[in-house]
Parts: structure tokens; sequence; C-alpha cells
């Protein structure tokens, strides 16, 4: 597009208040968030289990960068790939309990790179309607046949797959959906890709850690092998309160992903004093099971309270809880009277959702107390029946 269409593309977003801006944080994440010299309660951050600046995951990368320096200098296959990052890839692979882990920059270069590695033209994936955009983003970028299934609806993708005879064939979910907060259906995907023959990637960013009595995600909960969801994909930047992703899977899974996943051979290692730091988070994360209990306890308190509320919520176990008001006027009159009242809540609005859907997504951690969620559902209350 020229400069003069990029400016009414602009104008447009702003007339329909969907132009995004970002928010200038001063000092760490935490329950109390600064933003441009005042203090907010945050009910933004993936941060669910108070870990990004824990005092011992800051020194492990204080440690790290001491040893190791800032950068890692080149790729992992040039001369990147530190005794850091090698350590931390087999801690988070006896962790979710799979023979292998790949480190990735981002969760989003680790779905491109599973994707492109594994399909190519003549190929076909299949993916959940609600998943993140890097997983539909994949799917395009690696040439194979694209075909989105209702959300959760696996009788919907058996009947797809049945009538597919494409040599490679791959089913692609969240595990926990990033804006909805329900779980895959992963017992019957599972049935299904098995019956078909078709690879099952699980994208469980926002379930490791999280979700699971050990923090293991969806697959914990389901009682699932890693015969039966051969790809998890997990990010390091939400529960674990670092930076990253991985890919864990068989032996031949990671090794081809070595050799062939694009977004993992032509870039710059991830800093091997941020996976010295996961490595900290990481034991935290197994060894402080009251983490997981306390944020359990706090998103049965919320759901008690917004319910009593009549707020809409979504049928959401997990941290993330949706408040669906339907009218993007509406979810950013709410969310700017709310950080008047300090609070930071985000408004969430198509195309990031479906239209007809926007939200309050109302992120819950660890480190909320009692009296912070029924602050904040109070504030809501009041607010519902003004805006």
């Amino acid at each position: 597009m020229r400069a003069d269409q990029l400016e009414a593309y602009l104008a447009g977003l702003k007339q329909q208040q969907r132009y995004r801006s970002r928010l200038l944080v001063d000092g760490p994440q935490g329950i109390e968030i600064c933003i441009e010299g005042n203090s907010y309660l945050n009910f933004c951050s993936n941060d669910y289990l108070g870990l990004a600046a824990h005092p011992e995951v800051v020194d492990a990368l204080q440690q790290g960068a001491n040893r190791y320096g800032v950068g890692s200098g080149a790729s992992h296959l040039i001369n990147g790939h530190s005794r850091a990052h090698h350590a931390l890839e087999e801690e988070l692979a006896a962790f979710v309990q799979r023979p292998r882990a790949l480190l990735f920059s981002t969760g989003y270069m680790a779905n491109l790179g599973v994707m492109s590695a594994l399909l190519e033209k003549g190929d076909q994936v299949w993916a959940d309607r609600l998943n993140h955009a890097s997983l539909l983003d994949g799917g395009l970028l690696s040439q194979a046949r694209l075909q989105r299934y209702p959300h959760n609806d696996s009788a919907a993708l058996d009947a797809k797959l049945q009538h597919s005879h494409a040599r490679t064939k791959l089913v692609a979910s969240d595990g926990v959906f990033s804006m909805d907060g329900d779980l895959a259906n992963l017992s019957a995907l599972a049935r299904v890709c098995t019956q078909h023959q078709a690879w099952l990637m699980i994208d469980d960013a926002h379930g490791l850690g999280v979700v699971g009595q050990t923090g293991r995600g969806v697959v914990e909960v389901c009682q699932l092998s890693h015969q039966q969801v051969p790809i998890l994909v997990g990010t390091l930047g939400k529960a674990f309160g670092t930076f990253g992703a991985f890919v864990a899977g068989s032996e031949v899974l990671i090794e081809t992903l070595i050799q062939r996943a694009r977004s993992y051979i032509y870039t710059t290692a991830l800093p091997p004093a941020v996976a010295e730091a996961t490595r900290t988070s990481l034991r935290l994360v197994i060894q402080e099971s009251w983490r997981r209990e306390k944020l359990q306890t706090n998103i049965a308190l919320f759901r008690r309270i917004a319910i009593a509320a009549e707020l809409p919520l979504l049928p959401s176990n997990t941290p993330i809880q949706p408040i669906v008001l339907g009218d993007v006027a509406r979810v950013m009159a709410v969310s700017a009277a709310l950080r008047e009242r300090g609070i930071l809540l985000s408004a969430i609005r198509p195309p990031t959702v479906p239209e007809g859907s926007a939200r309050l997504r109302v992120t819950l951690c660890a480190h909320h107390e009692s009296e912070h969620i029924e602050r904040l559902v109070g504030e809501l209350s009041m607010l519902g029946l003004n805006i």
C-alpha cells in the first residue's frame, strides 16, 4: 500500500475503535504495575505464577549474564548453542516426560517452525477455529491445505479427516485457548488423530506450569502419552516468567526440526542468561506447588463472586476469565473507566476475537489476594450499571 493508503487504513482503525496502542511500563511485572508514573492493580498479565520478577529467577539471569555475556552471538547451529541451552532442553524434556525438547526464541517461531518442517504442498492441516494466530499463520505458510474446524468439535474434525487423501495430515490446537480460557477436548482429538494417522500438535502456552496437578498442562489432565500427543509446544514467557519457547517430542521429531525448521535454523539463539533464568523458574514450578494451589483458589473465588454479580463469564476454570460484552465501544469504555479507578484490564477486540465478541480478558495470578479480586468484581458490577 502507498503512504496515503496506510494513513487511511490507520484512520479507519481509529474510527472503529480498533487502533492498538502500547502502554509504557516502568518497573517489573507484578500485581501492582507502574505505567507512566501511575500505579495500577494488574489483571492483564500472563505471569500466572508470579515468577517474572522472582528474586531467584532474577539472580539466575544475572549470574548467567556474568558467565555467558548478554547475547548468544549466533544461531544454535553455528556456535550459539550453550551449555545453558542444552541443560534447559534436557530439563524441559524431563518435565513434560518426553524424549527430547528443542528451544525456540518465541512460541510464534516454534509453531511456524514445526509446520514448515513437517508439511509441504499437497499435505493438509486442520486448525481449531479459535486457535492462536501463530497456528493459523504456521498452517498458511507451510503451503499445505489449511482447513479450520468448529471450536472443540471433534466430530466435525473426524468428518473432515475421513475425506482427506493427503500424504501427511496434521491437526493443530491450543491446549488452553488464550482468549476463552477453556481446554481443548484433547482425548477426543487424540482418538480422531490416531484413527486417521494424523499428527496431533498441541500448543499449551497457557496450560504448562498452570494446569494439571504437577503443572504439566492439558496432556497431564487428560492422562495422555507422548505417542498420543506427539507434538507439544510450550512457551516460557507466561507461567515460567521468562522468555522463549520449546517443542517437545520424539528423538526423530526433534532431529527433523533441527534440520528443517527455518525459524530455528536461521535465527540467533536465545540469550544463554535467559536459559539459566528459566532453569530456575522451572525448578520453582516443580517444587512450589502452592503457587498452582493459590491460583486455583483465586480462580474459584473470582468465578463465585462474579457469577453472583451476574457478570457475563465464559465457562473457564483457568486463569483466563473472559467477560464478553460484545460491543467494542462498550468494552473500551469499561476498560478506560477501570483504569481511572486504578485497575488495568485489557479490552480485547476483533480481529483478535470474533466479531460481536469483544471482551475484557481477566487474567488471574497466584499473587492476587482476595481483596484484589473483590475490588475488581465490585468495580465491574458498578460499571455494568452505569456504562
